[in-house]
Parts: C-alpha cells; sequence; structure tokens
C-alpha cells in the first residue's frame, strides 16, 4: 500500500497537474513523481530484505472483504476506513484525504504500460461544467449548486491502446448526375493503412459513447507509468479484457479505413459503402490510464454523468431537465406569445 509522504514534514503529498510534480500541501517540497516512485521502491526492497532475514513476512494484502464482497482499508494517517469495490485501485481518505494507492493493481501483468497525467485541475474542470449549464435553463437547480460541484472526482480511467496496420478494401455504390439522368457506378478501394493508440475503454462501468466523446488524448504526453501520479486522484483497474475491447477497436478501425478510401473517390453527388474487407496485421495492444474529471448525480431515481477529458478540457454530459420548470418555461412563453398576438390584433383593429 502507497502512501505518499513528505521527505521533509512527513504530510501527504498529492500529484499537482499544473507543475507536473508531487507537492506536499504543508511545506511546499515538492518531488518528480518518477524519482520518487524509484527511491520508494528501492527503501521497500530494502525493507523486504531485513524482514526476509529476520525470519518475518508481511506479504497478507492490508485490504480486507466484508461479506458484501467490498474491499476495506484502514488509513494508517487517521485511523478511517476506506471502503471501495474490486476495481478500485486508487482513491483518498473520505475522512483526513490522504492519497492511498493499492500497488497489488499496478503490479505484473496489471501494471500499466502508460499513463497521461492530469493536465488540468478541479477548479479549471468546476469553470468547464458551470459554462456546461449555466446556458440550460430547464436544468434543475442542483446542478448548479457549487456544493453539488465540488462532488466532481479526478479519475484516472484504464484504456486499451490498439496499433495495427491494416489492408481494407471497399466497394462504394457511387451516384453521378448527367441533367435529368442519375448513373450508380460500384467503384473499389484498396489500400494499407497505419493505426497507432486507437483507444477503448476498459473499465465496464463507464459508458463506451461518453469516453468516446471526450477523445482525442494527445499520446505525446504520455509517460511510462509510476504510482505517484495518482496521488490525489482515483483510479480503477481494467475489467475489460484486450480481447473484449478489440472487437470495439476493430469497428472502429475498420469505420476509419472505410472514410478513407471514400476520400478518394471525387466527382460523386452521394457514395454508399456496399462491402468491406479488413485484414489486421501486426496488431497489439497497450494498457494505459487516462485523466478523466467526472461528476454523477441522481436526479429522480435516474443516474446522470458529466465527463471532461483531463488532459484537453473536451467535455460531455446527459443533464435532467426540471419539469416544473419547464411547465413554467411554457406557461410563460405562452403568455407572452399571446399578449404579442393580442397587442397585434389591438393595433390592426385600431388603425384599419
Amino acid at each position: 500500500m502507497a502512501e505518499y509522504k513528505c521527505s521533509s514534514c512527513g504530510g501527504s503529498m498529492e500529484f499537482d497537474s499544473k507543475t507536473q510534480k508531487l507537492i506536499c500541501p504543508w511545506c511546499g517540497t515538492e518531488h518528480d513523481p518518477r524519482e520518487y516512485d524509484i527511491q520508494q521502491q528501492a527503501q521497500a526492497a530494502q525493507a523486504a530484505g531485513a524482514q526476509q532475514g529476520s525470519g518475518f513476512s508481511t506479504t497478507q494484502s492490508e485490504w480486507n472483504v466484508n461479506s458484501e464482497g467490498l474491499m476495506s482499508y484502514i488509513c494508517k494517517n487517521c485511523g478511517g476506513e476506506v471502503v471501495g469495490d474490486e476495481t478500485l485501485a486508487s482513491t483518498s481518505c473520505p475522512y483526513c484525504d490522504s492519497p492511498i494507492v493499492r500497488n497489488d493493481q499496478f503490479s505484473g501483468v496489471l501494471k500499466p504500460d502508460l499513463i497521461i497525467p492530469f493536465k488540468l485541475d478541479k477548479k479549471q474542470a468546476k469553470e468547464k461544467l458551470n459554462r456546461f449549464v449555466s446556458g440550460k435553463k430547464l436544468v434543475p437547480k442542483v446542478f448548479k449548486d457549487s456544493k453539488h460541484i465540488d462532488e466532481m472526482k479526478g479519475v484516472y480511467v484504464p484504456f486499451w491502446l490498439f496499433d495495427a496496420d491494416v489492408y481494407g478494401e471497399a466497394t462504394f455504390d457511387a451516384e453521378r448526375r448527367n441533367g435529368d439522368e442519375i448513373g450508380h457506378f460500384d467503384v473499389t478501394r484498396g489500400g494499407t493503412l497505419s493505426f497507432r493508440n486507437v483507444p477503448v475503454d476498459a473499465a465496464s462501468k463507464m459508458e463506451d459513447d461518453m469516453m468516446d466523446s471526450i477523445e482525442p488524448f494527445d499520446m505525446n504526453d504520455a509517460k511510462e507509468f509510476s504510482t505517484a501520479y495518482l496521488a490525489g486522484y482515483m483510479a480503477d483497474k481494467y475489467d475489460v479484457s484486450p480481447e473484449e475491447c478489440f472487437i470495439r477497436g476493430n469497428e472502429r478501425i475498420k469505420k476509419s479505413v472505410e472514410e478513407e478510401l471514400q476520400k478518394t473517390l471525387q466527382g460523386f453527388e452521394s457514395i454508399r459503402t456496399k462491402a468491406s474487407v479488413m485484414n489486421i496485421m501486426q496488431g497489439q495492444a497497450k494498457y494505459a490510464l487516462l485523466p478523466v474529471w467526472i461528476l454523477n448525480t441522481t436526479w429522480e431515481g435516474k443516474q446522470y454523468r458529466f465527463a471532461m477529458n483531463g488532459q484537453t478540457g473536451k467535455y460531455t454530459g446527459n443533464m435532467p431537465y426540471d419539469k416544473n420548470g419547464y411547465k413554467k418555461h411554457f406557461l410563460l412563453t405562452g403568455i407572452v406569445t399571446a399578449a404579442i398576438v393580442f397587442a397585434a390584433l389591438f393595433l390592426f383593429w385600431k388603425f384599419f
């Protein structure tokens, strides 16, 4: 279990999206995440060697499973209980806000290859959400409440990134007009395209269309994975295999290939894909954690979610409308419209 303690004062450090450093909020000490993680691993290995030599073992997990299947952990900083499901990999203590990272969720085959650190902090995410809902008059007031918006959380969402070289061939029904005549042509195009880092979210609790909507992520900012980047944020491990995700990834690749082949057709009024064949070569997957700001709300028994790309700021969300507010708005609109019509009729009667 990792808790990121300041080397100067012992306070709990968090990853800061602006400086891209681990920062202690108490004394201001800064650490490079990768260097800090390497130091911690060396110290842990040294401690494990000392315990082995003394005949003692501490390999038992510090997380316990309760009768409902939830994982629980006692915070070493304040003694509070932290609870989460089996996919929880990083969180904060709800009582003292100390960052807590489950190292066992990121070891061996579970260790991500890459991580894109958060670039936008909570303040920026809240400003985006405020702008998103401020112009929507029929959104319930609870969505505009500052205390509600404070519940927004930064989450590292697991993704599989697919690389592939693809040979694609597609036949199109292309339509061309010549005066009053319409000609239809079967046109076939083929070619090889290379794809790198096609993302597919690997968390079953995340809606696929919502994660697709906040793309793209700039992989130029990707770093070699280090648990230090997780300090102060939540994270989940993947619970959807690369084989399952490849089905979605394959569909995205197929659609992209068809679109690129279609762009080679010129001089047609309309084009429809009739058939296509794709041959994927040298396909491989990488495991990555990507930054997302998320706000979950339940309204009248239904869950609504707002999500924002923690790197670029692109956002999406489904928001409810207040039925009472809608009725008032509809009634007011009707009254105003009726008043305008009455005034127009009165003026017409008076002057004409």
